[in-house]
């Protein structure tokens, strides 16, 4: 058994500044210690696969990362371990807790099955993995080894944590209550006026040589490209609703940045409990516009519930503080020329219709991950 703070301390040293994930109790002295430590930032995430999302942006923003919860939620986590990690190359480092371990101290029936295919599952999804590290004299290699893998391939690595790996560690803390404070109010507004291309043209023209730019999975990336590439936009594809997260942790590891997400009414709705955590972390720097159609359109067009869900509403109740609604390009444009130093969300009622012969981008997941690196790197 190690203490939280031999391992939390020997990351530190390592450039991990960001830990992210959903609560188990094997991982309560790791959260407590981190949550405690104002040298390291904990994001409690609205479930496993937003925690993924979330490192990752915060890894491709130059802050390495960590995404730790509970095995019984890493189905949670498929999705975006597959296409978001494995396919833009982007390392994180996992910690998932073994429930339900063949052998081990008994536990509740619903971790029974995940407790006897957790290892199988990691070794499905080609994610080199070990068993946590429970001895002090451990943590060094086991983190060089972990390190290397991230450095050499670019993917993830996972720390499989049995019961008793970590001493207790008892919260000191206690969070800061962050009530809502929308300070624009967003009424209804008349039928929309512009299609994708309009509002992604309107963001283009807006954003600084500084920004970067989120595209959610679908449409909105290949019309973004279409539009114009640039090394400053990161094309989603796949990991469907994770564009938010994703956006989020590059907002937090780039604080001198802005950072736009262009979202999607069906992807906002997958992973709705993400504006939550957005809302509570309320990052100055964040712009997060939804562009609405009202349905799936890459997929066939099938509508969505979005003509039911008030957006702005939930959106204001989860603590964006800025929001606004609008049916056409030039509102967009006009909010964007002076954007104010706080978390801000936009619903965009939009319309239907993809220009025809729409191209794919020719530059590769990995390629656009990198570029972006070097991007950063290139303009501080």
């Amino acid at each position: 058994m190690i203490k939280a703070e031999s391992f939390a301390e020997a990351v530190k040293k390592r450039g991990f500044g960001l830990w992210t994930g959903v609560p188990c109790s094997y991982l309560k002295p790791f959260i407590n210690f981190v949550i405690d430590d104002p040298e390291q930032q904990y994001v409690a995430a609205a479930n496993e696969g937003d925690a993924v999302a979330i490192a990752a942006g915060a890894q491709l923003g130059g802050l390495r990362a960590i995404a730790m919860f509970q095995n019984s939620g890493l189905g949670n986590a498929v999705n975006p371990l597959t296409s978001l990690t494995y396919t833009f190359q982007i390392p994180i480092l996992l910690i998932v807790t073994l429930r339900g371990e063949p052998g081990g101290a008994p536990d509740e029936p619903q971790h029974k099955l995940m407790g006897e295919i957790t290892e199988r599952m990691l070794d499905l999804m080609e994610i080199p993995w070990e068993y946590f590290p429970d001895e002090a004299d451990a943590v060094e290699n086991a983190l060089a080894r972990a390190v290397s893998h991230m450095d050499i391939y670019r993917t993830p690595f996972a720390f499989v944590m049995r019961k008793g790996s970590v001493e207790p560690h008892k919260l000191r803390t206690r969070p800061q209550p962050r009530p809502q404070r929308c300070i624009a109010a967003a009424g209804r507004v008349d039928a929309s006026e512009s299609t994708r291309a309009d509002y992604l043209r309107a963001v283009q023209s807006s954003v600084s040589d500084r920004d970067l730019i989120v595209a959610t999975t679908g449409y909105t990336g290949r019309e973004l490209y279409a539009c114009d590439d640039r090394e400053n936009q990161f094309y989603m594809i796949g990991s469907m609703g994770c564009a938010s997260s994703l956006g989020l942790g590059l907002a937090l590891s780039q604080p001198g940045r802005r950072v736009y997400v262009l979202d999607g009414d069906g992807a906002l709705l997958m992973r709705m409990g993400t504006l939550a955590t957005i809302g509570y972390q309320r990052p100055t720097n964040l712009v997060h516009i939804l562009l609405d159609n009202h349905c799936h359109e890459s997929t066939g067009g099938q509508s969505t519930v979005s003509h039911s869900v008030d957006f702005c509403a939930i959106a204001a109740a989860c603590g964006y503080p800025d929001i606004h609604r609008i049916v056409n390009a030039g509102a967009l444009r006009s909010l964007l020329r002076e954007p104010p130093d706080m978390l801000r969300f936009i619903h965009a009622e939009m319309l239907q219709g993809v220009p025809e012969d729409l191209p794919r981008p020719s530059v590769t997941p990995e390629q656009v991950a990198r570029r972006i690196s070097a991007y950063l790197a290139r303009i501080p």
